[in-house]
């Protein structure tokens, strides 16, 4: 059997009149990027094709007018989300630090996490994006009002790049400072200091906003609350602004737990926590899931005292202070 690529190339050289009016329609009918002469598009379809081909005396069918525009790099594409949003001044030098971090704790033996919230997902008959082999199709309702949810899915991940396991803790409220603390001290009782006896300090890999964020006194303040619990120091790097996709959890835990939940209705909690433990790879990643029930409240801010205190026992970094900083464990009075 020909190759519909052969078979294409075949029927134009054949009849040359073919290629010339193809191109005379897409010379009148396609645009570029300005900023990217790589970059063409047009919005002329198969279909419109076919029949402008059919009045100028050389019909085609769509098929093969499809294969051929895929042959001149005009596919149907999606726009990729790849363009941030802005950039720092101090990006590169964020970066070597962070680089040079995580090799001082991997040669003394110290754990790194990299950790994020995932995007809230709801639970319950609702549409989610992707496909499934299946004899039928899912049913989901027919608009995706959250009032017609059940719940919510909140998934807290913690990533450990050295042993290539990922955790997610699933919370049932708000993304909170709480929560993403909650989360840490459950991960690191029941896990991290179970694979890490010795440890004596923890580097934590945050983006630079969100429920972590480096400028909230809440998020210091909560996390001063784990290292106190845990009795060990934290030390926390955050990624630039505009940098979030370069945290490690996103390329190498997060995708994975996506892959595996495409196309899947979250109709129960249940289901939801079964779909996220099988997020493997051939590389060895293995995922556990945990739920925190807790209920979060939003609007807590941090107040004069608090934010007093946290000046004078978080351990900010001579070097971009503003996203370096270490958290000892404190005798609270």
């Amino acid at each position: 059997m020909f190759d519909d690529r052969v078979l294409v190339e075949k029927k134009v050289a054949e009849e040359p009149e073919i290629e010339h009016h193809l191109q005379s329609l897409l010379k009148t009918r396609t645009a570029g990027d300005p900023n990217d002469p790589q970059i063409l598009f047009t919005d002329l379809t198969p279909t419109r094709i076919e029949q402008e081909l059919e009045a100028m005396g050389t019909p085609l069918c769509d098929d093969t007018i499809r294969q051929w525009m895929d042959d001149q790099h005009l596919r149907l594409r999606k726009i990729a989300k790849v363009l941030p949003g802005g950039s720092s001044v101090d990006r590169d030098a964020q970066f070597q630090n962070i680089s040079q971090l995580i090799d001082q704790y991997k040669s003394a033996g110290n754990p790194y996490f990299s950790v994020d919230t995932k995007a809230k997902e709801f639970q319950g008959q609702l549409f989610r994006q992707g496909r499934v082999r299946c004899s039928q199709p899912f049913k989901s309702y027919d608009h995706d009002f959250p009032s017609l949810a059940n719940g919510v899915i909140i998934p807290h991940g913690i990533f450990d790049p050295v042993r290539n396991c990922g955790h997610l803790n699933i919370g049932l409220s708000r993304d909170t400072t709480e929560f993403a603390c909650d989360s840490l001290q459950w991960y690191w009782n029941r896990i991290g200091k179970q694979c890490y006896p010795d440890a004596s300090s923890i580097l934590l890999l945050c983006d630079g906003g969100g429920s972590n964020s480096a400028s909230k006194y809440i998020f210091k303040n909560d996390l001063q609350a784990v290292v106190d619990a845990i009795g060990i120091e934290i030390q926390v790097a955050h990624y630039p602004s505009y940098c979030s996709k370069y945290n490690p959890i996103e390329r190498r835990f997060f995708c994975h737990v996506s892959r595996v939940c495409t196309g899947m209705l979250f109709d129960t909690l249940e289901t939801a926590v079964k779909l996220m433990r099988k997020a493997t790879t051939s590389t060895g990643l293995k995922t556990t899931v945990n739920v925190i029930k807790r209920i979060y409240k939003a609007g807590r801010n941090a107040s004069e005292i608090m934010k007093e205190r946290i000046r004078k026992t978080v351990h900010f970094a001579d070097f971009l202070p503003k996203w370096n900083y270490k958290l000892t464990p404190q005798t609270r009075q």
